[in-house]
């Protein structure tokens, strides 16, 4: 049994739901099914669905630069930068020089423009060498899209506006940008497993209980490949993304703090149920339709899915103009790339940090979500719950 405290899962094939499973630990009696979580990366995918839809209004367009609709945009070497660029993590601007205030990242301040000036005035930095210009936008894709989102949209709607508006409520699903005070109660905090507590369980043989994926030297060939990129881009000397927020032991605080979960960081802060999550996927499996509801076009869907490039970034990735990713083994694979993608070949979409799945499989028609609160940060590829993806793709197979 995994280092847990609650966690959700759930699958879809086709339009049946066929997995619908929840559990807590003794102590929390008001977790269940349709707890909301804060599921970290696993949002990029929603902005993903937010920019197809404007593409599919023709207010936008994935090769179009991104000056064309806000052509502050352009100071600082961003003049040349592409919608599709952004949404591959090849921006250049992967963090900022200063932190953001979590209040600015409210509706009502978002559309005075806070963010969208810091953003605007600031500068691009690519690396120097072509083979790592895909360096991972953890938050910043989110926050750039939106005000993107907002110039395009004719009434200068957020993301979180759009995707409640035409896709969660249409559809029924538990997934939200930006919680309202009334939703705030229906949240478990999420909580970090201490880089000390995660090395001690790699200590224990998987026979005696080891309660996280790794043993240690599984978990250092994993580490390794990280700690050389970060030195590469300088160290990890950032600036910490949020103010109040100075080291990874703070991740957990911030973001069970009301204040940041009522912003719209689509990148890293939505918040969803497994059911909400699995839902969506079965929709987005099924090419843009759920049922009697369709949410997107065959050629939104086609245009969201095009032209995946592969390049390095945490591991091999092989993102989409529209910014999902298609995992596959590559020809040539290392120890990462096998730990990213060997058991979840044919799923598109992405995860987040510390444990929650969101991810699609249009040949199989499956809409998966898994949605744990204890985050396992040192879990890079987020294994844990790729285990259940394996597992579901050799119950597909026997049928």
């Amino acid at each position: 049994m995994m280092a847990e405290d609650e966690a959700q899962l759930c699958v879809y094939v086709g339009e049946k739901k066929v997995v619908d499973l929840w559990a807590a630990d003794s102590q929390n009696n008001d977790f269940n099914a349709d707890t909301l979580v804060n599921i970290f990366s696993s949002g990029k995918s929603l902005e993903s669905i937010a920019i197809a839809l404007l593409a599919e209004k023709g207010l936008l367009n994935y090769h179009t630069k991104i000056v064309e609709y806000w052509p502050e945009f352009a100071s600082g070497g961003k003049e040349d930068i592409t919608i599709a660029d952004l949404m591959r993590h090849e921006a250049g601007l992967p963090s900022f020089n200063v932190s953001i205030p979590p209040e600015f990242l409210h509706r009502d301040n978002l559309k005075q423009n806070k963010i969208g000036e810091i953003i605007a005035e600031h500068p691009a930095a690519f690396q120097q060498d072509e083979k790592y210009r895909r360096e991972y936008h953890a938050l910043t894709r989110g926050w750039i899209a939106n005000e993107i989102v907002r110039r395009v949209h004719p009434d200068g709607k957020t993301i979180g506006e759009i995707l409640e508006e035409e896709v969660f409520v249409p559809l029924d699903v538990d997934v939200r940008i930006g919680l309202s005070e009334q939703e705030l109660d229906r949240v478990s905090p999420v909580k970090l497993l201490s880089l000390k507590q995660h090395f001690r369980h790699t200590f224990r043989p998987d026979f005696l209980g080891r309660k996280v994926k790794h043993n240690t030297l599984g978990l250092m060939r994993n580490l390794m490949p990280m700690v050389s990129r970060a030195r590469r881009n300088g160290g990890g000397n950032q600036t910490p993304p949020f103010t109040g927020m100075e080291t990874m032991a703070d991740l957990g605080n911030l973001f069970n703090n009301p204040i940041v979960r009522q912003g719209e960081t689509p990148s890293a802060n939505a918040h969803a149920s497994a059911r909400g999550l699995a839902r969506l996927g079965a929709m987005l499996a099924a090419q843009g339709s759920l049922g009697d509801q369709q949410i997107m076009g065959q050629q939104a869907w086609n245009d969201m899915h095009a032209h995946p490039v592969s390049r390095f970034m945490m591991l091999t990735t092989h993102f989409s103009q529209g910014g999902v990713n298609r995992f596959q083994l590559p020809a040539t694979s290392s120890h990462i790339d096998r730990s990213g993608n060997k058991g979840r070949e044919g799923f598109w979409g992405w995860m987040g940090l510390g444990g929650s799945i969101f991810q699609w499989h249009p040949e199989h028609k499956i809409g998966f979500g898994f949605v744990p609160t204890r985050l396992h940060a040192l879990d890079f590829m987020n294994e844990r719950g790729k285990a259940f993806q394996a597992e579901v793709m050799k119950c597909v197979a026997q049928i």
